[in-house]
């Protein structure tokens, strides 16, 4: 129910984005999908439906982190700000933050969710979203990511496990565990391969409560 689906308008066509509602005018989601004008659909499930449970919610203010590096991946997350505040019911609900620095301990199990391209091979882009569950691996299972940073970042994904992944279209979709959103859905190899890399949460939590009280 925290679960955002961000339609995004480009020069030539759309991309897709997934997000989570972290208070009723917030939705967290990555930097990099900063690529367009985003419109912002809650308590979705089939995205090509007009299902009675959705709302649809402009954004009034994008913000990336400042120091986002669409290089390096470094510092993956932004704040959109709605122009509306969402009204909460069965299907939208809001997802808590951890508190600042928490750990997430490496073989905990979470949950990630999205509408993203669920083939390795070829593309196919479900309607309906699609869940998973993921293991939390140590920081040194993603060194064959050069720029992945312990302090910031997470790993994910079983490599054991190559069907279970987060994939293309879930950017910016939350890892949770035990009921708070610990990741957000970063990069990780093109092939959809796991182990994958997602902004730790914690690591962020004061500048998001410090630019969700400017705004």
């Amino acid at each position: 129910p925290y679960m955002a689906f961000l339609n995004i308008s480009m020069k030539h066509g759309h991309k897709r984005c997934g997000g989570f509602l972290i208070q009723k005018d917030f939705v967290l989601t990555a930097a990099h999908c900063d690529l367009g004008k985003i419109v912002v659909y809650l308590g979705a499930h089939n995205v090509t439906k007009r299902e009675r449970s959705q709302q649809r919610l402009a954004v009034r203010r994008k913000i990336p982190h400042p120091k986002y590096n669409n290089k390096t991946w470094e510092n993956d997350l932004m704040l959109l700000k709605l122009k509306c505040k969402a009204k909460l019911t069965k299907a939208v609900q809001l997802v808590p933050l951890p508190e600042d620095g928490e750990e997430v301990m490496p073989r905990d199990i979470c949950n990630i969710a999205g509408w993203g391209n669920t083939r390795a091979r070829g593309f196919s882009l479900p309607s309906t979203l699609q869940e998973v569950n993921l293991k939390v691996l140590e920081a040194d299972r993603c060194t064959r990511y050069p720029h992945f940073v312990p302090n910031s970042m997470l790993c994910v994904g079983d490599p054991r496990e190559v069907e279970k992944s987060s994939f293309q279209g879930d950017s910016g979709g939350p890892l949770v565990c035990d009921g708070t959103a610990q990741g957000i859905v970063s990069f990780g190899k093109d092939d959809g391969s796991p182990p994958r890399v997602f902004t730790r949460v914690s690591a962020y939590v004061p500048w998001i409560k410090k630019t969700m009280r400017k705004l």
